[in-house]
């Protein structure tokens, strides 16, 4: 099917370019006009206006958000080099040899982004001061439609449309309790012994990580638990003696205060991956934030192991 040509007299709107490359990133109008601080009413009528003055569909609407077309795909690139220029009049010219600038939205667990994403990221924005984050804590399955976000860390390996997944890192779960609930209720000798104990973990009807679940289902029906959204809770819960919890080694070990039981049992490997859309990764912005992450984990790779018994 062949496109139509640009309307004579009607040249496309810079704002409106920056609209479109908003919605090829976030994948829905609603997120793209927070980002720019407009409504989605406004985004629609700029991405409107701006296939009226090149003169064809540059988006079209998926089962997962918003995606290019073909000729959006052209326009991305225009839409781009706007956003570069925009960037480099607004940065100092002492400043312009730093060309790393921007909003970067990630998605990932709270643990990991405590862990890992905090602390590299703040070096690398000391590295570039004009480089924006915001971090989105949330233990959840892949993000089908992207919304909102420029990368997402999520745990297991994802099943993407129309997205680039690519492994992280792996870590360990283990078991882990602390010396006072243990002289109370008694240390497992075996996995079948923790079915007379209290288990921490997340909350059933809220897990929506098929790995977290797995690793799970190993273990037999405790007696009781506690549980919660929350890993840093299953620490504290853990540290306060209310049972058993399944933590990554990396969260865990670093607290003197809880031991690792049946390591030879249970050492379930989990893995990270990030996942993000192909324009999203054409962002020199985004691209660094990976790397940044690449390198952390890989520096604390024996963290995320355990520590050896």
């Amino acid at each position: 099917m062949t496109q139509r040509s640009a309307p004579l007299g009607i040249r496309p709107s810079p704002d409106d370019l920056l609209v479109l490359l908003a919605v090829a990133r976030l994948g829905r109008f609603a997120a793209a006009a927070t980002a720019l601080g407009v409504n989605s009413t406004t985004a629609s009528r700029r991405i409107a206006a701006l296939e009226k003055a090149v003169g064809g569909r540059l988006l079209v609407r998926g089962p997962r958000g918003w995606e290019l077309t073909e000729m959006g795909r052209g326009v991305l690139g225009v839409a781009e080099e706007i956003e570069k220029s925009m960037q480099l009049l607004a940065t100092p010219l002492r400043a312009r040899s730093d060309g790393l600038g921007g909003l970067v939205r990630i998605a990932a667990s709270d643990g990991f982004v405590a862990r890992f994403a905090v602390p590299a990221l703040a070096r690398l924005q000391e590295a570039h001061p004009r480089l924006a984050i915001e971090l989105i804590s949330a233990t959840q399955r892949v993000r089908q439609n992207r919304s909102g976000v420029d990368l997402e860390i999520v745990v297991g390996q994802p099943d993407v449309h129309r997205a680039i997944a690519r492994h992280l890192t792996d870590y360990r779960l283990g078991l882990y309790a602390a010396d006072t609930y243990l002289n109370r209720h008694g240390t497992p000798g075996a996995l079948a012994d923790l079915a007379q104990h209290r288990l921490i973990f997340y909350v059933e009807s809220s897990l929506q990580v098929d790995e977290l679940d797995r690793a799970a289902k190993q273990l037999p029906e405790p007696v009781a638990s506690m549980r919660s959204t929350s890993v840093f809770a299953h620490v504290e819960a853990a540290v306060a003696g209310a049972g058993v919890a399944i933590l990554p080694a990396y969260l865990a070990d670093a607290r003197p205060e809880l031991r690792r039981l049946l390591r030879e049992d249970f050492d379930y490997q989990v893995s990270y991956w990030t996942v993000a859309r192909e324009e999203s990764l054409r962002s020199n912005a985004v691209r660094a934030v990976l790397a940044a992450l690449r390198t952390e984990v890989a520096e604390r790779a024996a963290e995320l192991r355990g520590q050896p018994d």
